[in-house]
């Protein structure tokens, strides 16, 4: 998949493309509906297909003072996407310029006037523009006008007739529920970022660890859990089983979250090189321990029980 920072001057090839719009956090299967549902009209009319998303997310713009909430900022999103099979992805930045865009000013100029869209694909909610007073019954006003097609997909429920929606996989998330919330996005949840050189405590106690900041990741609820994590390398991905804590660490009284990684049976050294942990399971609550002698003999534990899930 090809991804494309700007939205002016993209090569013929992926002009006269259906495209599907959206912010799409989380990409999950409500989501994936509306990509896909782009696919079978690019596959039928034999012409590129492609995502159109947002960085920072609008909500990260308007509210820069919010704690972080997202579940896929945009290296996650793009491995998401990947998986689909999509020709290429682009990106907009939203910034001032594109928040204060009128929406028909956005119709005319993005999406007819530089990308020549054949077909536009949006979730029935999605909005857009200047005041988000954009919605499918201009886009569709508009493309009838163009010569563009426009279809709205409407909301996609889970077995249990509830819609799917980020805001149920941060729920789950948060609850310490990573199963479930992997259950609405079709994969596990996972949180990736560059190693960072930490206290390197854990390996004087026998278990060293690969820290990750959270950064713009939601933060899911502090504890231990089983996770599988891979070197994000740009190959196919090569999954390793292990335990992690993701908290602040009271038993050495810090207070930044972080997600501190041990894997099994692993020597690689990871210093600043790029890690993606997906959460399995949820263990325990993170706890504050009396001595490392405690906290060796329960990280033991925490591993017993994490091969456990794995297996």
């Amino acid at each position: 998949m090809r991804i494309f920072r700007h939205y002016k001057g993209l090569p013929e090839d992926y002009r006269q493309a259906v495209i599907a719009i959206g912010n799409f956090d989380g990409v999950h299967l409500g989501h994936q509906g509306v990509i896909q549902e782009a696919g079978r009209i690019a596959a039928a009319n034999n012409v590129p297909w492609g995502v159109m998303t947002f960085e920072p997310h609008p909500r990260m713009f308007f509210k820069p003072d919010q704690p972080s909430f997202r579940i896929t900022p945009l290296r996650a999103k793009s491995h998401a996407v990947a998986t689909l099979d999509v020709d290429f992805m682009v990106v907009l930045r939203f910034d001032k310029d594109l928040a204060s865009m009128a929406a028909e000013h956005f119709v005319q100029d993005v999406l007819i006037n530089n990308l020549g869209v054949y077909h536009v694909v949006c979730g029935y909610d999605f909005s857009f523009g200047k005041g988000a007073v954009g919605n499918c019954e201009l886009l569709l006003q508009m493309g009838m006008e163009a010569g563009f097609g426009m279809t709205a997909v409407g909301a996609i429920d889970d077995p249990s007739g509830t819609a799917y929606s980020s805001t149920r996989v941060r729920e789950y998330l948060r609850n310490g529920d990573p199963g479930t919330a992997a259950d609405l996005l079709d994969r596990p949840f996972e949180i990736a970022g560059r190693i960072s050189h930490g206290d390197e405590r854990g390996r004087t106690i026998g278990f060293p660890t690969a820290n990750v900041h959270l950064e713009d990741y939601i933060e899911p609820a502090r504890g231990v859990y089983a996770v599988r994590a891979a070197l994000d390398t740009g190959d196919e991905p090569v999954w390793h089983d292990g335990v992690a804590n993701l908290g602040i660490r009271p038993t050495f009284d810090k207070t930044e979250p972080v997600l501190e990684v041990h894997l099994f049976d692993f020597n690689e050294d990871l210093y600043d090189r790029h890690l993606r942990v997906q959460l399995i399971d949820f263990i325990r609550p993170e706890q504050k321990f009396d001595g490392l002698d405690a906290l060796k003999a329960q990280i033991a534990a925490d591993c017993v029980r994490a091969r456990e899930i794995l297996k």
